[in-house]
This record gives C-alpha cells, structure tokens and sequence, in this order.
C-alpha cells in the first residue's frame, strides 16, 4: 500500500466519486465553510448536491471533536481505523479530540463466506477443506479490517481464523490519498489547522496502518509476547500456527474462556474476581517495567479467563514499547510527586516530552506543585498511578508538551487495567501492584552491573566522537582549501541603535534641506529677480515659506518624540 500526494486531475479521477463522498458528508456534519476555505475547486470538479448545500444538518449544540467523530463513524472503516489509531496519539492531536476518538467502535456486516474462502485458498495456496476439516461459515466477531471465524485445522486444533475483507487494502489507499489531499490545502488555507502538522498526521497514520493490516506483524507480536512469560503459570498466551497465516489470513489457538466483564458468569462458574484483578494488574506492570513490550489495548474484551483464574489476552493488534530510560523517568516522576519535590518532578516530566518551542520552566513547575500537593503525605502505595499520569498528560497538553505514543499508550493501558480491576474488586488497589516494580526499577538503577554498563555504553560513545574529530577537522580544512568556507556574522540585539541612527540621519538631512532652502531664497530676494510682489520675488517668498513649514514640522517632530 502506498500514498500519494494527489494535487492534479489525473490522479484524482479515479477517487472522483469517494471524494464525493467524503465532500459530502463534511458539509452534513457543518464543515461547509472549512470545505469552501480549501478551495477544492482549484484542483477537481466536484458537483455537490444542492439539497446538502440548501439542507447541511446544523447540529450546533454539539462540539467540534464530536461532529468530527460522527463525521468518521459515517464515512466508514478507514475513518474509524483513525480515529482509533489517533486516539493514542496526544502528540499529535488536542486531548479533547482524544476524548472523542475513544468512543469509535467497529460496527460493520460481515463480508460473504464466499469472499472469506477466496482469500485464504488464495492466500495459503491450498484448496479449503486440505487446511480445515471443519470451518464454520458464520463469523464470532467483524470488524473493519477483517472478520474472524472458527474452524478445525486437518491435525484436529480449535482455531480462530481472522480473514481480511476482500479490497480493503486498495479502499485504504484511495481513502488516505484523499485524506493527504485535504490534510494538504488545510495547512496551506486554513491557519488555525497548520499548527497540528495535518500532513504529518495522515502521513503517520498511513504508517501505522500499513503494519496494521499485515497480519504477519501480529503473528509476530504473539509469539514474542509469549517468550516473556514462558514459565508463568497466571497468564495463558493462545498459540500461533504459522503454517496457516499470511499477511491476510491470521490463524491462532481458538481460546473458550470468559470475559473479564461478564461478572455474572465469573461467579457462576466459581472465579476468584479478587485474584483475577490483582493478576491483571501484576501482568500488566510486569510487561511495562519489566519486558517494556506490552499489550496496549487490555480492555476487557480483549482478555478471557480460563480456569485456575489464569489470564488469557486474545487481540495482539496493538503493542506499545517502551525502553529503559523511559521507564525510569515514570519511576522519577512518582518518586517526586510523594516526595513534594516540584523540580525534579519538572525535571521528569520534561525528560518524558519534547517540545517545539521554549516554555515558561517557572510557570510550569508552580502547576506541578499545585499538582503534588494533593498528595501531601500519602505514602507511595495509596497514590492512584494511573490518575496521577493522567493528570500530568492534562498539563503535559496545556503546556503543547510533545509525548511519545508508546509512553500515552502506557497511560492507557494502566487506566484501563485499574478500570477493570475495580469493577471485578471493589477494593482493588492498583498502588499496591505497582509498588514492587517502582521499587525494582530504583533497585536496579544502583546495581553496580546497570551502573558499570551505563559508564562503558557513555564511554563508547566519547570514544567514538573523539575517533570522528580528526576526519572532521579534514574535512573543514579540505573545504577551506578549495576556498568553500563560509563565515556568517549574525548581530543581534542592535535594532535599537539602529532606529536611533537612521532617526538622526534622517533629521540631519532634514535640516541640511531646510538650510539651503533658506540660504537659497535669501540670496533670490537679495537679486531682486523677477516676478515680484510688492518688490520681493515671488519664488523667494514661496521657498521662504516652505522652509518655514519644514522647520515646525522638524520641531513638532523632536518635541512629540520627547527629545530637545
């Protein structure tokens, strides 16, 4: 799948009637003057029809974020996968918008079993019934890039089997080169949108989707996924049978557990909910500071129990990672909130962010003491991690703090697990399973081993710069040879003084003006040149005139601007 930049007819024909569409339903949804703003006109015929210009549904008390999610859920699977995809990603979007995008859920038919069996006898190169001995025709679960149904492999396994839906890959690409259009001439016509980088957005998401719907990739999740937890008995992860997936047919261990949700379910069939929620909990914090690879979508849908209590994820779609540093920085950060210490948690949380210009430090660090203070004098175990992040991303979007997606995935996660936990235990305390790992990542932080490493991986990298001086002091030497250098002084600073000059300047040349003038229609008058009036040439008195007009203005000049 590739996108495209599409600014001439030629490459927009052929998207003609999506663009349409997707036209359309803005103006429904109230964007007619942003559409209009585009100038769309400039770059393909689009004819709307006159009862959407005549007949836009104003629905004005409903807020932007919210028409731009209706917008999506209509405009169909592309537009929803984005959303979602945006909805992990503050740094590219407003929180507000985040909020929104949380809500969009798959929603779509099934595709026919006819198109289901076209592509995997496409895909794995083999008649159906040589792979399955038994496939059911009716999908357990649709969505917008695929459907999944159960079957039976020829060997006897239970499988679940995730079929991508039939030209979903080529509508992608028609949908995004669109998307790139508009994101395009929103950033060239509309100010208020260019600061959100619209072309970096679809630019990305393009990205993420392209992994998206290449089903090896999961494959390839699951599996390592699996390799952190080989021995622990609390958490199961389903198989996969590589021998029956490709980039289109993903195939995996068919799991029959219960949801996590399904509370009533949980206590007919005599689940612990208590040591569920806990094992939640542990696993969770266990894949962030331990492995830093972890499951970044653990909602309850996608988790199942299986008997002993033992924890079972099922969809492997979406994976954050996040490295060592990182981790340590959530570490400080907690740290300094229990500790009241307002600069180092500053610190933290700038090390946690980018940013693309300078921001009040002072301002900044007042908000996070407001902050730490409602925790005075709660010890570590009672502070509500997954809160605390989420107020530090409210500040973080305040201040248009850059976060890494991973690391907002990572909020997600934790907030989500929290959510569940307390629902199968009233008396969950997420604080408490957090604890051990905070302490662990300070522990190791002064292990001589993780203090010796950090020293040799800083000393590896001094030795390199130093190895790469003397090539590039040959370098710079080379260019000043060959007569290439360039030297630029920049002077800042000195726009003051320069006014300052031009003004004298200005006022010296004034008054040379001013004095010829005089000495010129003096020595008019004394040559008696005519016309005269009342024996006085006329011109002399017109330039006597004139002079005497500029010498006010010349004095008007100095007193108005306070200096005699």
């Amino acid at each position: 799948m590739s996108i495209h930049k599409i600014g001439v007819i030629s490459r927009t024909y052929r998207h003609i009637e999506r663009y349409r569409q997707i036209i359309s339903v803005l103006f429904k949804y109230g964007f007619g003057d942003m559409i209009d703003a585009l100038h769309i006109g400039r770059y393909i015929e689009i004819a709307l029809p006159k009862r959407i210009r005549r007949g836009q549904e104003r629905i004005e008390e409903l807020t932007l974020p919210e028409r731009v999610r209706m917008a999506m859920e209509e405009l169909g699977p592309t537009f929803i996968k984005m959303g979602q995809i945006l909805s992990t990603r503050p740094d590219l979007i407003p929180m507000e918008f985040i909020a929104q995008f949380e809500k969009l859920q798959d929603d779509v038919p099934p595709f026919p079993f006819e198109d289901v069996k076209n592509t995997i006898e496409s895909e794995l190169k083999a008649p159906m019934d040589t792979i399955f001995q038994d496939f059911d025709e009716t999908p357990v679960a649709a969505a917008s890039l695929g459907q999944v149904h159960r079957a039976t492999l020829t060997t006897g396994e239970d499988v679940a089997v995730k079929v991508q839906r039939p030209d979903v890959r080529k509508a992608i690409e028609v949908d995004t080169e669109i998307m790139l259009h508009l994101a395009t001439l929103l950033e060239q016509n509309v100010d208020a949108c260019r600061i959100y980088h619209p072309t970096r957005i679809v630019t990305e998401f393009a990205d993420s989707l392209k992994k998206e719907i290449d089903y090896m990739n999961e494959a390839f999740y699951i599996e390592r996924f699996s390799s952190q937890f080989p021995d622990d008995p609390t958490v199961y992860v389903p198989k996969v049978f590589s021998g029956a997936t490709t980039t289109q047919v993903l195939t995996m261990e068919y799991i029959d557990g219960v949801k996590a949700s399904d509370i009533d379910r949980l206590d007919e069939e005599g689940f612990d909910r208590k040591v569920i929620a806990a094992r939640g909990a542990d696993l969770i914090f266990k894949q962030i500071f331990v492995h830093g690879f972890f499951h970044a979508d653990p909602h309850p849908g996608n988790i199942a129990i299986l008997p002993d209590n033992v924890v079972c994820y099922l969809d492997f779609g979406m994976m954050g990672r996040i490295d060592r540093q990182t981790r340590e920085n959530i570490v400080d950060l907690t740290i300094a909130v229990v500790r009241q210490n307002e600069g180092k948690a500053t610190d933290a949380l700038l090390r946690l962010t980018t940013r693309d210009a300078p921001i009040d430090r002072r301002r900044l660090e007042m908000d996070v003491s407001d902050l730490t203070m409602q925790y005075v004098g709660k010890p570590l175990k009672e502070i509500d991690v997954g809160q605390l992040l989420r107020q530090f991303m409210n500040l973080i979007s305040h201040y248009r703090l850059q976060i890494p997606p991973d690391l907002f995935m990572v909020i997600k996660a934790i907030s989500t697990v929290e959510g569940l936990g307390t629902v199968l235990d009233p008396d969950f305390d997420c604080a408490s399973s957090a604890t051990p790992f905070i302490k662990r990542i300070r522990m190791e932080r002064m292990h001589p081993g993780h203090v010796a490493s950090d020293m040799l991986n800083s000393g590896a990298e001094i030795a390199h710069i130093l190895k790469e001086i003397p090539g590039g002091l040959r370098d710079i030497l080379e260019q000043v040879k060959r007569g290439q250098t360039t030297i630029r002084f920049e002077h800042r600073g000195l726009e003051p003084m320069q006014k300052t000059l031009d003004q004298v300047s200005n006022r010296i040349s004034f008054a040379i003006v001013l004095s010829s003038l005089v000495m010129g229609s003096s020595l008019i008058v004394l040559a008696g040149i005519p016309p005269l009036w009342h024996d006085i040439p006329i011109i002399g008195i017109i330039g006597f005139l004139g002079a005497g007009a500029m010498g006010f203005w010349l004095l008007y000049s100095i007193i108005r601007h306070g200096q005699m």
